[in-house]
């Protein structure tokens, strides 16, 4: 009984699990971006922090590094966004109207589509990892 082709197969997929955990590479860290703008606490928790940076026009609830002591200042936050998938919003127009798709009729789908999102309503709030602050001159609403 001859072992050569079982052993030959055993060394390539050896080599082979070999070359592909060789090859891997290491998840790549997070860019590490910079906010600017005014510290505030958080209208939902005493212990969260945000920070709306006017240039992105985005709010940001700050984690990681502890910033109470930056509450009412302006600063610049350099940190990292978490990875990962992040959801804005929901179904527009409504889950139903999106729902029904073609099966409404087309006015009542577009009186249905007027109750979309509009200027007043609140915009999400997106996470940010805090690794370092600096204060920089500002003035922040009191």
């Amino acid at each position: 009984m001859n072992n050569t082709p079982i052993i030959v197969v055993l060394v390539l997929v050896g080599s082979v699990t070999f070359l592909s955990a060789a090859g891997a590479q290491a998840p790549k860290e997070p860019e590490l971006r910079m906010l600017s703008g005014c510290v505030t606490p958080s209208a939902t928790s005493k212990k969260q922090f945000t920070l709306a940076d006017a240039e992105q026009g985005e709010t940001f609830r700050l984690t990681g590094t502890d910033v109470r002591q930056f509450v009412g200042k302006h600063v610049q936050i350099f940190g990292t966004r978490p990875r990962g998938l992040v959801i804005k919003g929901g179904l527009y127009p409504s889950a139903n109207v999106a729902g029904q798709a073609g099966d409404m009729d087309p006015a009542k789908a577009a009186i249905a589509a007027q109750g979309g999102p509009t200027a007043n309503d609140p915009k999400p709030v997106l996470e940010f990892k805090v690794r370092s602050v600096r204060l920089t001159p500002g003035e922040c609403p009191k």
